[in-house]
């Protein structure tokens, strides 16, 4: 029977393994490479489902002092973890009624229509002092940011009651180096940008903007998923780390006769006798169900199909291939890790890496390697 050198991880189904030394080596490789542009770090969505404050106070040790996130909310309870000379900007904008919690917190709005850059404008009159804002530009994404029509409309003493720290946009087609649109989004994010203010710092680049030509650094560069470990661009080999490991717990052992069925739907039937783990991991921990008779996991180099449906709590492997005996109840098999990336996990499952990191639930313990190789474990 395994032994278990941690309650948290003795209680969890699986374990996920973020290794921050590799975090911050990622994040060191970036800004090597964006500069003389400044290196931001994208942290939305708990910094893609790894732990956003612990993401975030690795990356200001590293040196990062300007941190995204989607929603205020993220942004109100990220700023006790980073630096006060720290800036954190909100992504989605300025919802109406949230201007006072916004400002009380210090917090960057990017300010992505008309509407919301008039409420901030009104917010810095109520309170008699100048506000830090972005302006985002849609440069042809179509989704967030000023049309070039709303430029002219912008109040031309703007600058008395918001401080524009940055002009931004984002491209639709950055992990694809050469797709027309990414110069086409170059000239009009410029163009753009010069009418709004010639001066003014500017940020157009994602993690896989970072890694195609110069231009499209500007002054800060906004990496997200490169940091934690994935390719910015497919088909190219990754110049990053990996971040993350992810491995699920054994809970049941059995061995089936030829013809025994599998799973909901009973969609997979065994051929010869076959011996079978369950693991406790499901769609409801964020492992795809399309993953079922798709892809594997590995126990040591040996390779281990998933057989039948993936369950909302556990699936089952066909562990054949191990001796017998080398396997036991309370073991971990590797998901994520050496043997099996998560670019190879999103493929499987037909979608992309964000997803599958996104998605990745709360019932695993979570250890992290820290910078001396100290390992830290949290519930």
């Amino acid at each position: 029977m395994a032994s278990f050198q941690d309650p948290a991880e003795a209680l969890a189904g699986g374990r996920l393994t973020i290794d921050l030394a590799a975090l911050r080596a990622n994040y060191a490789l970036i800004a090597a490479r964006a500069a003389p542009a400044r290196a931001a770090a994208v942290v939305k969505a708990e910094a893609y489902g790894l732990g956003a404050a612990r993401v975030a106070q690795t990356l200001a040790q590293a040196g990062c002092r300007d941190f995204f996130v989607a929603m205020i909310a993220e942004a109100l309870d990220l700023a006790p973890q980073v630096p006060a000379d720290a800036r954190i900007y909100v992504l989605n904008g300025l919802p109406p009624g949230a201007e006072a919690a916004c400002a009380a917190a210090g917090v960057v709005p990017v300010l992505n229509s008309l509407g919301q850059v008039a409420r901030w404008r009104a917010e810095a009159r109520r309170r008699g002092a100048r506000l830090p804002g972005v302006i985002q530009v849609d440069s042809g994404m179509s989704r967030l940011g000023l049309a070039p029509s709303d430029i002219d409309d912008l109040p031309t003493d703007l600058n008395d009651d918001v401080e524009v720290v940055l002009v931004m946009s984002h491209l639709a087609c950055g992990d694809t180096p050469g797709a027309a649109a990414n110069q086409e989004q170059l000239a009009r994010f410029e163009a753009l940008a010069d009418r709004i203010g010639p001066g003014l710092p500017r940020s157009l680049a994602n993690s896989a903007g970072v890694f195609i030509a110069s231009e499209f650094r500007q002054d800060l560069v906004r990496p997200g998923l490169a940091l934690y470990g994935a390719a910015p661009i497919e088909g190219v080999a990754s110049p990053v780390l990996p971040v993350l490991r992810l491995d699920a717990k054994v809970i049941q052992l059995r061995t089936v006769e030829a013809g025994a069925g599998v799973g909901y739907g009973l969609t997979y039937v065994a051929s010869t006798r076959r011996r079978l783990a369950t693991v406790s991991i499901g769609y409801a921990d964020g492992w795809p169900r399309r993953l079922g008779g798709r892809a594997a996991a590995y126990f040591g180099d040996v390779r281990l199909p998933i057989v039948g449906r993936v369950s909302m709590d556990s699936m089952t492997l066909d562990v054949s291939d191990l001796p017998e005996g080398a396997l036991d109840e309370g073991d971990f098999v590797e998901l994520i890790g050496p043997h099996q990336t998560l670019e190879a996990v999103a493929e499987a499952a037909e979608t992309i890496a964000y997803e599958i990191l996104t998605g990745l639930g709360k019932r695993f313990s979570r250890t992290y390697l820290t910078h001396d190789a100290r390992v830290e474990i949290d519930a």
